[in-house]
Parts: C-alpha cells; sequence; structure tokens
C-alpha cells in the first residue's frame, strides 16, 4: 500500500494560486475508489462515541455506491449486528493525508429527522495519541432536526466538545436537500476558515500556544459518513420513514499553493 502525505508551506503567498493535488470526481461506477477510500467499518460499542444508532458496512454497494458521477452514502432500516441501521463511512486513513490546503466538497444532504451526515477530519496520530488530542475539523455537519443549518467545528485537546469549549460557528443553508452546495475550508498555518459556497462564514486563528490547542500542524485524513441517531442527530428521536436516506457527493477536491 502506498501511503501520501502532502505538506503545506510554511509561508501562503497571497500572489499564489490553488493547484489541484488531489481528487475524486466519481466519473465511474461501482463502489468507491478502492485507490482512494477504505472503509472504516463497524458499530462500535459506545456508537462511535456518541451513541449512534448505525452500523457501517464494509464494501457493500448498497451503502456506498458511485454511479452517473456521484457517490452515493445510503442509510438502510435494517436489523445488523444488533444496530436498527446500515450506513457507510469512508475515509482516506493509510491512503493519503494533508497539512493544510483548501478542502472541498460538493454535496446534497439526506433530509430527515434523525440524520446525521458529516465531512470531517481527523489527526493522523490519533491511534496512539487519542481523541482530542489528536484534533478534529469538522468542515461540515448537519443534524436532520436543524434543517436550515451547517456547522463547521474545530475539536483539540484544550477545545473540544466534551468540555463544551469547541471552536464552533453554524450558518443558515438554503435547500440542502434538493440542492448541491461546496463545503469547504481553507487552511493555512495560521488559521482555518470555514466557507459555503464560497464564502467565508467563521475563521479560528491559530493563538501560537501548544498542540494542546492547536494540533492542526500535522497531515489530517478526510472522512465522509452518514450517521444515525447519537447525542446530537438523534436528540428528537429518528423519522424511520424517511429511510432509504442518502448522501450524494459530486466531487472531492484537495488544492493547495
Amino acid at each position: 500500500m502506498t501511503l501520501s502525505f502532502i505538506l503545506c508551506q510554511s509561508i501562503f503567498s497571497q500572489t499564489q494560486k490553488w493547484k489541484l493535488v488531489w481528487s475524486d470526481e466519481f466519473n465511474y461506477s461501482g463502489l468507491p475508489s478502492a485507490k482512494k477510500w477504505n472503509f472504516d467499518t463497524a458499530g462500535n460499542k459506545s456508537g462511535w462515541g456518541n451513541n449512534e444508532a448505525q452500523w457501517y458496512t464494509n464494501k457493500n454497494i448498497k451503502n456506498a455506491s458511485v454511479s452517473n458521477g456521484v457517490l452515493k452514502i445510503t442509510a438502510i432500516k435494517e436489523d445488523v449486528s444488533g444496530k436498527k441501521y446500515s450506513s457507510a463511512r469512508l475515509y482516506t486513513k493509510n491512503k493519503i493525508y494533508w497539512n493544510c490546503g483548501l478542502i472541498e466538497v460538493k454535496a446534497k444532504l439526506p433530509e430527515g429527522k434523525g440524520t446525521w451526515p458529516a465531512i470531517w477530519m481527523l489527526g493522523k496520530n490519533i491511534d496512539s495519541a487519542g481523541w482530542p488530542q489528536c484534533g478534529e475539523i469538522d468542515i461540515m455537519e448537519h443534524v436532520g432536526y436543524m434543517k436550515d443549518s451547517i456547522f463547521g467545528s474545530l475539536h483539540s485537546e484544550t477545545y473540544n466538545h466534551v468540555k463544551g469549549t469547541q471552536k464552533t460557528k453554524g450558518i443558515f443553508i438554503d435547500h440542502p436537500y434538493s440542492q448541491f452546495h461546496i463545503y469547504a475550508i481553507e487552511w493555512t498555518p495560521d488559521k482555518i476558515d470555514f466557507l459555503l459556497d464560497g464564502k467565508v462564514y467563521y475563521s479560528v486563528l491559530n493563538e501560537h500556544l501548544t498542540v494542546k490547542e492547536w494540533p492542526f500542524s500535522q497531515p489530517f485524513f478526510l472522512i465522509i459518513n452518514l450517521a444515525i441517531g447519537g447525542n446530537w442527530g438523534g436528540k428528537y428521536g429518528t423519522d424511520d420513514s424517511i429511510f432509504p436516506a442518502a448522501m450524494e457527493v459530486d466531487y472531492v477536491r484537495i488544492y493547495q499553493k
């Protein structure tokens, strides 16, 4: 297995242009490309730390499929290994990592109470350091009972949702279920900007203190998943009439300067 790691430059010049360094345009059919994606599988006893209700399947085309230029991650109501739903969680861990850049994902979200789609990143050192020490970048999170909002967040040892100190902001979004939107971050050594359709709505500055506040100077991998229920997504229950529910992804593009 070839492992890639793309570094950012220490200084970003405003005169430099973005260069596409990695992408998946989903111009093929079948399962997501094994050259680019791994499946994070199973149910996890704690529901991935959030009491989530889904079981993530491994290379099951009914939960993750590519056709007509679009990746579909589909949650299905069915009993799987003690869970009430099946779904998929794709990630680039052990394939490729990035440190800084413009990360863009064009996606259309699933509709319905109980859905919890996310586009996010974790630090490469998660297996050794654990969470939240590894750092987490939530490029986009949405919960189905909040139809008009998406959220961008950062988590670290100092700032995280367990303590209620996470760096986060929500923004209004129009037609998230019927239209594709571009969810993105622009990540430099000094700050991380969160963007919706090309417009910055939230910025977090590097305080230049310690790794406890800013673990974002190391490589990170990308995750795209559709969770069901859980502490946040299932706060007001789950509407079982919505299934199957799908998150559609038109493309994933990573740029650097």
